[in-house]
């Protein structure tokens, strides 16, 4: 299982050029059919796991492997993505109190944030491309990340509205509550075609705003104006909607992991798609929010 979010992964949710669990069905007292990336076969790095399930209940939502037999549970993930989340909020807040963003300070704090931005995306890069989860990478980047979000947050909230990051946090609460709810209750279905329409998606929203910056780094100004105004509010919601999508991805990928018996570490891979994804949502969120506020 690797991270889910398409951005930074380079296979998505394939172990074996498949797509996990997308109408995988272990086979009657044997393991599962090939396209399970975690079944017993040729090509299946976890071939040799004696914790992968052989009883054909397991898909069907029946008995799981006993936790701590090796493989990956729903608390792994809960706890590992507590772990993950609680050094990007405490980083934040440290971020937020020792860097201060008025108009002395801010660009020095500005640029500890940016750099503090491109170190994250430096190790989430490393870590994606990595075959297993690192948990000291993956902590390292939470915590350069929430360096990055406590400054970032602290300006916005002294120069547009004391309230405006509560109200973005929530909102991203909320956003992972209802998409959770959704996929809970099958309102939203992972197939290969829903797949492809987010790797898509991701990938033209991703160079659009990579143009939008380099004319905005040359032009001056914020480039093809993409991110303020009427247009601004339009790209974040599109993003906040893309990351709810990422969401989507995230828990088809638990729910397989623990299904067909993962690795107890790959509750890490979990923990850390789930990370970038809120932070995604969380940054569109304040962005939109900000503008809404600024021209108030």
């Amino acid at each position: 299982m690797r991270s889910s979010n398409p951005v930074f992964s380079r296979r998505g949710f394939s172990r074996d050029n498949g797509m996990a669990g997308f109408n995988a069905q272990p086979q009657a007292g044997g393991a599962a059919v090939a396209t399970n990336p975690y079944a017993q076969g040729t090509g299946n790095p976890y071939a040799t796991n004696p914790y992968a399930p052989t009883d054909p209940q397991v898909a069907g939502g029946g008995p799981q492997a006993p936790a701590g037999a090796g493989v990956m549970t729903i608390d792994d993930v809960v706890s590992r993505t507590a772990m993950t989340l609680g050094t990007v909020v405490l980083t934040a807040v440290l971020a937020w109190v020792t860097l201060p963003v008025d108009e002395g300070a801010l660009g020095k704090s500005y640029g500890i944030a940016i750099g503090a931005a491109l170190v994250a995306f430096v190790l989430a890069m490393v870590q994606s491309f990595k075959a297993k989860p690192v948990p000291a990478l993956i902590l390292a980047y939470a915590a350069f990340e929430g360096v990055f979000l406590g400054v970032i947050s602290s300006a916005v909230s002294t120069y547009i509205s004391p309230g405006v990051v509560a109200q973005a946090v929530l909102g991203t609460m909320a956003v992972f509550a209802g998409v959770l709810i959704a996929y809970k209750m099958r309102w939203i279905r992972v197939t290969r075609r829903f797949y492809g329409f987010v790797m898509a998606a991701a990938i033209g929203f991703m160079l659009l705003m990579a143009v939008n910056l380099l004319f905005a780094v040359f032009g001056g100004g914020d480039g093809l104006g993409f991110r303020s105004g009427g247009l601004g509010i339009l790209f974040g919601v599109l993003g906040i909607v893309l990351g709810a999508c990422f969401l989507a991805l995230d828990f088809k990928q638990v729910e397989d992991g623990i299904t067909y018996g993962a690795p107890q570490r790959e509750a890490w891979f979990a923990a850390f798609g789930l990370t970038m994804t809120l932070v995604w949502i969380y940054l569109e969120m304040l962005r939109v929010l900000s503008i809404i506020q600024g021209n108030d």
